[in-house]
């Protein structure tokens, strides 16, 4: 593909005189050339976000002080210019401590045979299996709701008989040991309850009420209430994008989402060392229909919950928006089961990146805007 569209690109540039480094700015994935020492001689926008630097700050600069030097990619460097062939490599991990972990396809090509230029892309894991994570994480919140639903009308009110009946009891018993056994009824009573009462959230399937949403007077919010109570002794750290437009979403349900997913990261760090970072950034390239409006919407606002906790394990990560699965004592399993159905509810998308000390939750979500693709459906028309 590298190799395919730089020789596509001089023979679109020869017909039309269009500026090359405009088209390779353009593109979602990063992309980068080195010469035949490896120094870096173009960078795209796509990389400069990729790697966190600047232009200015990676030209004329080393590949290997973006990349470790072990990295697979050198290899490939290798290969391509002594065999003069695009090649590829799947499933590689790049990894360092200013980009995280990533997991990505590097696709390498000469571009000049006789000055050892090569030209790399530098794609990240297939946005199909995102979508594909995301039913299933909504296809979890269904199953969850029909559950909710059952054990609304076929528990919970025979709960509030019983736990009547211990009232009565605990009135009438003198012996501690039996004032002991009713109170126990009771608490008990009350957890199922409180049980239900959270599942009853996945049962609202009106469309959300959306509207143009400033996500850093949100993630704002998120923080002083987490400094206030389950986070207080933990370190905030903002990284924002001051030029981010609106989300286009709701208020409180975006507060509740990123309420959750910063206590499951407070929940998850040390009484001291915690850190937990807020990010915002602008990135191109992923498009999907809204539920319940005519159109469909690029979703380029990504917001980070980065926390430097131990990690999640590798046996739970692939299940972690499923509901019931927990590894906190006393945890419902429930919590991050509902960010997914909201973010999805949004017509956005979650993801997991996770290893020790850099554990990353990313919602992507769409921009506010004045299409007339904002309408609502029909009641008739929705699914």
């Amino acid at each position: 593909m590298a190799r395919a569209l730089a020789a596509s690109l001089r023979r679109m540039t020869r017909r039309h005189s269009v500026d090359e480094s405009a088209v390779l700015t353009a593109l979602a994935s990063p992309v980068l050339v080195v010469d035949a020492g490896n120094m870096l001689l173009y960078v795209n926008d796509a990389a400069e976000e990729f790697f966190r630097l600047s232009a200015n700050q990676m030209l004329s600069q080393p590949l290997y002080d973006l990349i470790p030097a072990d990295s697979p990619l050198f290899f490939l460097l290798s290969q391509v210019r002594a065999h003069g062939n695009s090649m590829a490599d799947h499933g590689v991990t790049l990894e360092t401590p200013r980009i995280g972990m990533h997991e990505v396809t590097l696709e390498v090509a000469p571009i000049n045979d006789s000055d050892g230029q090569v030209a790399i892309c530098i794609h990240e894991r297939s946005v199909a299996l995102q979508f594909q994570q995301q039913l299933t994480f909504r296809g979890a919140a269904r199953s969850v709701t029909a559950m909710a639903a059952m054990l609304a009308h076929e528990v919970k009110n025979p709960l509030s008989g019983i736990r009547g009946a211990a009232q009565l009891l605990e009135q009438s018993v003198e012996d501690p040991a039996d004032q002991e056994l009713t109170t126990l009824i009771r608490e008990e009573t009350d957890r199922i309850c409180a049980l239900v009462d959270r599942m009853e959230a996945f049962t609202d399937q009106r469309p959300l009420a959306r509207g143009p949403v400033n996500i850093h007077l949100v993630l704002d919010h998120v923080r002083k209430v987490a400094k206030t109570g389950f986070a207080r002794q933990h370190r905030f750290v903002e990284q924002y994008d001051p030029s981010l437009p609106s989300v286009l979403g709701n208020r409180d349900m975006l507060i509740q989402v990123f309420l959750n997913l910063v206590k499951n990261a407070s929940e998850a760090l040390p009484e001291e060392g915690g850190e937990i970072i807020l990010s915002t950034a602008y990135k191109h390239g992923i498009r999907l229909a809204l539920p319940g409006t005519r159109g469909r919407f690029d979703l380029p606002l990504v917001i980070s919950i980065i926390d430097n906790g131990p990690g999640i394990a590798d046996d739970l990560r692939q299940n972690l928006f499923d509901p019931f699965v927990t590894t906190k004592q006393n945890g419902s399993g429930l919590g991050l089961s509902l960010v997914a159905k909201l973010v999805g509810d949004h017509g956005g998308i979650i993801e997991v990146d996770s290893q020790p000390r850099r554990t990353t939750f990313r919602v992507m979500l769409p921009m506010a805007t004045t299409s007339a693709a904002m309408d609502p459906l029909p009641e008739s028309e929705i699914e």
